[in-house]
């Protein structure tokens, strides 16, 4: 009995969240028919959009990671596949590569259209999966500025995340699948790689002193600034 309502359980919330895709979807069409702004169209139809994950065309998109981080420019992605010839190349191409909008809005703008639920899982995915990246990054310039001898972008890894962790990549690798219950692979897929990196930024603050993990977050922080900025590291 509790099987049969499980399942019923998870047809309906399949269900649910197809009717709210389409809805998504139909509502970028709309509104960028009626002459909206394609960007601004594509944020209110992110706000609509409900399912997690999805096989599109042969092809594995995860929309949020860890069930809490929201990669909104992977969904962004498969929206824009609806609609691409309404939408011209470079400004697809700045958005979904270099994360440069078409126009310009306030973070309480952006808020607004995503939505409180979907703007707090977006933090989630900013500083667990994008600030998490340039901390390991970070970590590497500084092992490859402090050695003399130049080391393998392997070995640069595993100091780098003893540095953070506390532990070596292939280790904590290992962790992380079988917490998982995946099957153990060297190489990562780009949403593996995401998932990982979001599974790293819960392992920091669970197991790293409170200063070090804000002092680390400050670190990343700053390197990504002064990547978007165009300085030199």
């Amino acid at each position: 009995m509790s099987d049969r309502i499980k399942k019923s359980g998870d047809k309906d919330r399949k269900t649910v969240a197809l009717a709210g895709d389409a809805r998504a979807i139909q509502h970028l069409k709309d509104s960028i028919k009626r002459g909206r702004s394609w960007y601004i169209s594509l944020l209110e139809a992110m706000r609509l959009w409900k399912s997690s994950a999805e096989i599109y065309r042969g092809e594995h998109y995860t929309y949020l990671i860890g069930g809490e981080a929201f990669d909104w420019l992977r969904l962004a992605e498969r929206l824009c596949e609806e609609v691409r010839r309404d939408i011209p190349e470079d400004e697809l191409v700045n958005l979904l590569f270099f994360d440069r909008p078409p126009v310009e809005i306030t973070d309480a703008e952006f808020k607004r259209l995503l939505g409180p639920a979907k703007y707090r899982a977006y933090l989630n995915y900013l500083y667990g999966v994008l600030t998490e990246q340039a901390l390991i990054l970070s970590a590497i310039y500084e092992i490859r500025k402090g050695s003399i001898c130049p080391l393998k972008p392997d070995d640069e890894a595993e100091k780098a995340f003893k540095r953070i962790y506390g532990s070596g990549r292939s280790i904590l690798l290992h962790e992380f699948q079988k917490e998982n219950k995946y099957a153990y692979r060297k190489s990562l897929t780009l949403g593996q790689w995401k998932e990982f990196t979001y599974w790293l930024f819960r392992y920091r603050v669970k197991h790293s002193e409170k200063p070090k993990v804000a002092s680390d977050t400050r670190k990343a922080l700053t390197l990504m600034h002064r990547r978007m900025s165009g300085r030199v590291i």
